[in-house]
């Protein structure tokens, strides 16, 4: 049987991690928690899978509107769309970082629920990642599933706490990272139920219902989870809110920081990259007891084997 956390390398980090939650998980012992309120949550973008150049929901959604541009070409013309046609980086870097996910969200507005979870099954199955040239589900971090597992084993529900889309989120989630639809949190736009063919269908609109970024998310951590985590892992200000809100707690928490420094296995950014930016959580997370997890220092291995 593999030892826990195979790819993470001997260290702080992961000390941190196999203390944590022999603690948590001792019957008996001062830290005990029991099993329903082990609750860890995971931001999904930059800390379960990759998300350079721009995160993967901004690559659908370019892929959504080339096959809406060939309907209505006067779209090329149009802001913002003409940035996301045109691949204009510095022009969507412009637009922050909920400007950028309601364009993506509108793009997919007027498909059934049903329809989109099959289009972006297909654009998942079928679309390589620019630079890595492999598909985007097999970027994800080697170490951050080899993590889950290992929460399971000792009775943890793991959460995806996200900005990305939770349609998209869901349609790969439970394949991939052995969470299922029912623990995605995400942004999610309003839908209307229509009956179509005598069927009832939820048709996704072009307006905005949650943006699950910053304070959103521990709002949206008690509306669909009704429980305080007791560990929580992000890589950007964005999750901050979530790590704090998740130590913030009685008892024995954990708050996890992904740091991408590593430029040769991976990308390395964190101030630069603006619509993730890493700034605050970074600087001051020493003073909020939150553990940083360097890409470089503390992972053997980036993406599983053969990515």
């Amino acid at each position: 049987m593999a030892p826990p956390l195979a790819s993470w390398r001997s260290g702080p980090a992961r000390d941190a991690i196999l203390d944590f939650v022999e603690a948590v998980t001792a019957q008996g012992g001062a830290d005990f928690v029991p099993p329903p309120e082990r609750i860890a949550v995971f931001d999904n973008d930059g800390t379960l899978w990759c998300e350079q150049p721009v995160q993967v929901q901004v690559a659908f959604a370019q892929a959504r509107l080339h096959q809406l541009a060939d309907a209505d070409p006067t779209l090329r013309r149009r802001q913002p769309y003409k940035a996301f046609l045109d691949h204009d980086l510095a022009t969507i870097h412009t637009l922050g970082k909920q400007g950028v996910f309601e364009v993506a969200f509108a793009a997919h507005s007027g498909l059934t629920v049903e329809a989109f979870d099959k289009l972006s099954k297909a654009w998942l199955a079928t679309t390589l990642h620019p630079k890595f040239k492999r598909r985007y589900t097999e970027l994800v971090y080697q170490p951050q599933l080899e993590l889950l597992a290992h929460l399971r084993e000792n009775g943890f529900k793991t959460f995806i706490v996200s900005g990305g889309g939770a349609d998209l989120m869901r349609s790969f989630a439970e394949q991939t990272y052995g969470i299922p639809p029912e623990q995605v949190v995400g942004s999610s736009v309003k839908t209307e139920l229509k009956e179509i063919d005598g069927e009832l269908q939820l048709m996704k609109l072009a307006e905005l219902q949650s943006f699950d970024d910053r304070e959103v998310k521990v709002q949206n951590i008690g509306l669909h989870i009704g429980r305080r985590p007791i560990l929580a892992f992000g890589n950007s200000d964005g999750d901050l809110a979530m790590m704090r809100y998740t130590l913030s707690g009685a008892g024995r928490r954990l708050a996890l920081l992904v740091h991408h420094d590593d430029d040769e296995r991976e990308v390395a950014y964190d101030r630069n990259f603006r619509l993730s930016p890493l700034v605050e959580a970074l600087d001051k997370a020493g003073d909020y007891g939150i553990t940083v997890v360097s890409v470089a220092k503390d992972w053997a291995e980036v993406f599983p084997p053969g990515a």
